[in-house]
Order: C-alpha cells, then sequence, then structure tokens
C-alpha cells in the first residue's frame, strides 16, 4: 500500500474512531452523570428531611420537657391561707375540707389541727370518710382517725401537720409551705400538744 494513502487511512481512521468514541463517552457520561446528580440530590433531600424531621422531635420534646418542669403552684398552697371563724368545726364535728390549702381543720377539746391531706405512706390524697368518721386512703389502705393518728394500713406515722396561728377575731391563718410542715418521724399517735389551742 501507498504510504502516503495508509497515512490518509490511518488518519481517517483514527479521527473516526476519536469521533466514535467521543460520542460513546457522551453517551455513556451524560446518563451517568444526570443519574449522579439525581442520586446525589435524592440523598440530600432524603439526608436533610430526615434531619429536619429530628430537629423536629427534639424541639417538641424539649418544650413538653419544659412544660412539666416548669414550676405549677396551683392554688394558694405554699404561702399562708385564712380560714375564717365560721369555717372551724366544732370539736369532734366533720373537718373542714380547704381545696387551694391540702389540709382538713380538725377541731377536739385540745384545740385545732390543720392537717396536710397527703397520705404518709406514699402521698396518695387522703378523703374523709363520714360514714366511719375516719380518714381513708384509698391506694393501700391506711386509715386515720380524726385528730390524724394512724389506725391502720402500711402508713409508719400520723397525718402530717401544718402550722396554725390564731387570730383575735377567731380566725386562723395556715402556713401551707411544705418546708414548715410537721412531721411526726416514726410516731403513730394523737398528742394534745399536737393541736393549737382555740377559744
Amino acid at each position: 500500500m501507498n504510504p502516503l494513502l495508509r497515512t490518509a487511512v490511518g488518519l481517517g481512521t483514527g479521527w473516526a474512531a476519536s469521533k466514535g468514541l467521543a460520542a460513546i463517552a457522551r453517551l455513556q457520561g451524560g446518563p451517568d452523570s444526570t443519574l449522579a446528580r439525581k442520586i446525589h440530590s435524592r440523598r440530600a433531600f432524603t439526608r436533610n428531611a430526615a434531619l429536619g424531621a429530628t430537629g423536629i422531635v427534639v424541639a417538641q420534646l424539649g418544650v413538653a420537657f419544659g412544660v412539666l418542669m416548669w414550676p405549677n403552684k396551683t392554688g394558694a398552697f405554699g404561702g399562708e391561707l385564712g380560714v375564717s371563724a365560721d369555717n372551724i368545726p366544732a370539736p369532734g364535728a366533720s373537718p373542714f375540707r380547704d381545696q387551694q390549702g391540702k389540709f382538713y381543720i380538725v377541731r377536739n377539746e385540745d384545740g385545732i389541727q390543720a392537717l396536710y391531706w397527703k397520705c404518709t405512706h406514699l402521698g396518695c390524697t387522703v378523703p374523709w370518710n363520714e360514714g366511719e368518721h375516719q380518714f381513708h386512703c384509698p391506694c393501700h389502705g391506711s386509715v386515720f382517725n380524726i385528730d390524724g393518728a394512724r389506725t391502720a394500713g402500711p402508713a409508719t406515722r400520723r397525718l402530717d401537720r401544718m402550722p396554725v396561728v390564731v387570730n383575735s377575731d377567731g380566725s386562723i391563718t395556715i402556713n401551707t409551705n411544705p418546708t414548715t410542715i410537721e412531721e411526726a418521724p416514726g410516731r403513730t399517735e394523737y398528742l394534745p400538744t399536737d393541736a393549737t389551742p382555740y377559744p
């Protein structure tokens, strides 16, 4: 073959091959690069959606925790509360229940007591049972008489008392601050000194 013809064929074949390979490369590279961009875009979207959802859940949990832990002072419990003389029961009569202060006013011949209505066993609210004339805890069956003495059940001591101040007009002031509630560790019975003298 003529060297000149061989060179021309070689150049033509090389050019055609280069053009063909370039076209093949474009065909292979174009869709793949587009697919890669789409895959990258989908991965980025999925990652951002997951992070966003996690952020929303964490924010909601944080708000819920904050609301739960925020001091929630209900009523007047925690401060001083007055009880008028009209609400002081007669000796031996059913207790006067103060909803806001979480206490009962009981009275006997020795005076009056403000009994915290929380059971000394596990802290359940202890209602007054008019039919039995005693306090009966609905949770585990602890029973307290009208003076706060424990008479039955798993409670290990009598009902706790709140400090009472008798005013000159016959009304009383009760300090419901939890730090002032008087406990009787291990004592289940009532003592006359537990009552505040009342005229």
